[in-house]
């Protein structure tokens, strides 16, 4: 249904108005010494609190000097690249890495089975839940599909409210648990009533780790590879948290320290992570891709793909934004450690789904891309294939369609935004409260009768 306001020229009208009214001379921000998207002036964003969570490293201070390194990602002081390298994914690397993040250190076997066993109780939906809330009232939107059945999970907590960190931790826990099936019926529930698709609903199996609880739920016939299921239980480990700073989790502390129940606060990050600068960048990497292959014959010839990417960043081709998207990051300059590893097994995926040609593209321009780049800048400090270049080439040979693709960051996120709600529960306190500078003019009221 499309709700629509009869006097559009009234709302075009003031809508111009809103445009000159809201609008802020972009030298009143220098001249307050504004931090505009909290970042300091070179990019680093202000430092807003502390965290024992995580720690994103791009750049060391060297003899003085702002030195840019190989990116390296934290959990809980454990290299993410040894912590992927050694999960597996039978026994439960996602949840291995949600342990980790929740509890500070890394479980033995017997605290591993027993956070399992908890989930794996915690993976289960209200009675009717999927009928009355997924299905009946579905959504186009699966993060909006996810972020209302967050909401309406509420109602059935008796103890909703409470703060303390048990019931905190156990809402979090469940939140975990079903995030999975939020994703995968509310992707089913779309594909049924909007694509004229068959509707499946398969239950998760508590013998299962959540990426092969995820495939099995998502196929029509529940079956997956191995290698599919470590994959993806890689990829989800890798996007499970990066750093406070990152808009989500930050709004995670926001929403957290007003003293808002744990259903309110993850649906607050959902919406934040939805926004296409956030959780949807991989799926903007497909486009391009899909862009590229249409419009070069031949995608195994460089020279040809050099020469259709210098086009997009002259904003002749793709979106006319001059962008090679999956290239460069806020905080990583030469390398995202995230997508490093993701290379490795993007290559032997491509090998097992006969993708060798599509790989070659995504080398030439993981390859072509920086130089490219750095041509046309000024101010130059390193760019490299960030996380979101390889994930939507792994999804899609997954069979995993794009609607998902931030669902399934979500679902991953959820761990990071927990283990977050926690520490800020933990240590604060305050209401994080930042201050605005106003510039308005002060005005005469004028009485009614006597205006224009």
């Amino acid at each position: 249904m499309t709700y629509n306001i009869d006097d559009t020229k009234f709302i075009k009208e003031r809508g111009e108005v809103c445009k000159e009214k809201d609008l802020i001379p972009l030298d009143l921000y220098k001249k307050y010494d504004v931090k505009k998207g909290l970042r300091d002036s070179d990019g680093r964003g202000v430092l807003t609190g502390l965290t024992n969570i995580s720690r994103v490293d791009g750049f060391e201070t060297i003899n003085g000097v702002r030195t840019p390194i190989d990116g390296r990602l934290w959990f809980r002081g454990i290299d993410i690249t040894k912590l992927v390298k050694g999960a597996d994914y039978h026994i439960g690397g996602f949840e291995e890495a949600a342990y980790l993040l929740l509890f500070g250190d890394l479980p033995n076997r017997e605290q591993l089975q027993e956070f399992k066993q908890v989930m794996n109780q915690n993976r289960v939906l209200p009675v009717t839940f999927v009928r009355d809330v997924i299905l009946k009232a579905h959504n186009r939107d699966i993060m909006n599909s996810m972020t209302k059945s967050v909401l309406t999970l509420a109602a059935y907590d008796q103890n909703m409210s409470d703060l303390s960190i048990e019931n905190v931790l156990r809402q979090c826990i469940y939140l975990i648990s079903v995030f999975p099936m939020l994703a995968v019926y509310g992707y089913q529930a779309y594909i049924y009533y909007d694509c004229n698709d068959s509707l499946y609903i398969h239950r998760p199996d508590p013998n299962l780790s959540t990426a092969e609880n995820i495939l099995k739920m998502l196929r029509p016939d529940g079956q997956y590879t191995a290698l599919e299921a470590k994959v993806l239980d890689a990829s989800l480990m890798l996007h499970m948290e990066h750093g406070g700073g990152n808009n989500s989790t930050f709004t995670t502390r926001v929403v957290t320290s007003t003293g808002s129940d744990t259903y309110s606060v993850i649906a607050a990050a959902m919406s934040s992570l939805k926004g296409p600068k956030h959780g949807g960048a991989n799926i903007k990497v497909m486009e391009m891709i899909a862009d590229i292959k249409e419009h070069v014959s031949d995608i195994t010839d460089r020279d040809a793909v050099k020469e259709y990417l210098i086009k997009i960043l002259d904003k002749q081709a793709f979106d006319g934004l001059g962008l090679i998207y999956g290239m460069g990051h806020a905080v990583y300059s030469i390398s995202d450690p995230r997508a490093t590893i993701f290379k490795g097994l993007v290559e032997r995926l491509a090998h097992e789904k006969h993708r060798d040609k599509d790989l070659q593209l995504y080398q030439y321009i993981e390859e072509l891309a920086p130089e490219l780049i750095c041509a046309r800048r000024h101010a130059f400090t390193g760019v490299s294939a960030n996380v979101d270049f390889y994930s939507g080439f792994v999804y899609s040979m997954l069979g995993i369609p794009q609607e998902l693709y931030t669902p399934l960051f979500a679902t991953a996120r959820v761990v990071g935004w927990s283990a977050h709600r926690i520490e800020e529960l933990v240590n604060s306190g305050k209401i994080i409260r930042p201050a605005y500078q106003s510039v308005m003019e002060e005005r005469e009221y004028i009485p009614f009768d006597e205006r224009e």
